[in-house]
């Protein structure tokens, strides 16, 4: 379960890690919620690409989205077999850059939250599935779920899932729509008990900066507007 991480990297040093042209001036937030925006890495027409999709996946197929469950997290282990993401781990896989994720663990009558996050400060690059869904009268969402697997040693202390995490010389191979389906999924694995450090943070944490409504889609892209 991956259900909220942090993204407070400058997005100039996104940039430059995840090799995008684009400028983007998303803010820093501390705690991502699902509905949320989400800024993601992809690959198309040959180069990496900068989006903002939401979070909770949205099948190319589904005809009310309003009536759809909210996908936040795909499951590693059946990510080919479901329907609902068979063509994205096809074809539209991405990364999720974020400075860190976050579980909770039951201490004393309550939940403690408790950060995940790189031992040598780098950003993340979880690894994501997206889908563009247009709807009746035209109009588009992106959207986009985070890979999970069974969680390695360190995280196992929180909780029994958590996000895959794509090693950089591996970016290529999870980015392109063009490799091979099965050296993708190759990938959905823990990753290495040396790689993350966990640390218990303030019960307080912050609540979500931009609280998204309920999944629409969104209209014809002439009368679309920014969303930062």
């Amino acid at each position: 379960m991956c259900g909220r991480f942090a993204l407070t990297a400058s997005p100039e040093l996104v940039r430059q890690l995840f090799g995008y042209e684009e400028q983007p001036n998303f803010p820093p937030r501390t705690n991502i919620a699902p509905t949320e925006p989400l800024a993601v890495v992809v690959k198309e027409h040959g180069a990496r690409r900068f989006k903002l999709v939401r979070w909770g996946f949205l099948p190319a197929w589904v005809k009310d989205p309003n009536q759809f469950p909210l996908l936040i997290n795909a499951r590693g282990e059946t990510v080919t077999e479901k329907a609902a993401f068979r063509a994205s781990i096809r074809h539209r896989r991405c990364l999720v850059p974020a400075d860190c994720f976050y579980e909770w663990r039951r201490e004393d009558g309550r939940k403690a939250p408790y950060r995940i996050r790189r031992a040598d400060g780098l950003p993340l690059a979880m690894a994501g599935l997206w889908e563009t869904h247009l709807s009746k009268d035209g109009g588009e969402i992106d959207t986009a779920a985070i890979v999970t697997t069974s969680s390695n040693g360190v995280v196992s202390a929180v909780h029994d899932r958590m996000p895959v995490i794509v090693p950089e010389e591996r970016w290529e191979l999870w980015l392109d729509p063009f490799s091979d389906a099965k050296d993708a999924v190759a990938l959905i694995r823990p990753a290495p008990e040396d790689l993350l450090v966990i640390e218990p943070v303030d019960p307080k944490l912050p609540k979500p900066e931009r609280r998204a409504p309920a999944p629409k889609p969104a209209p014809p892209p002439s009368a679309q507007g920014e969303l930062f």
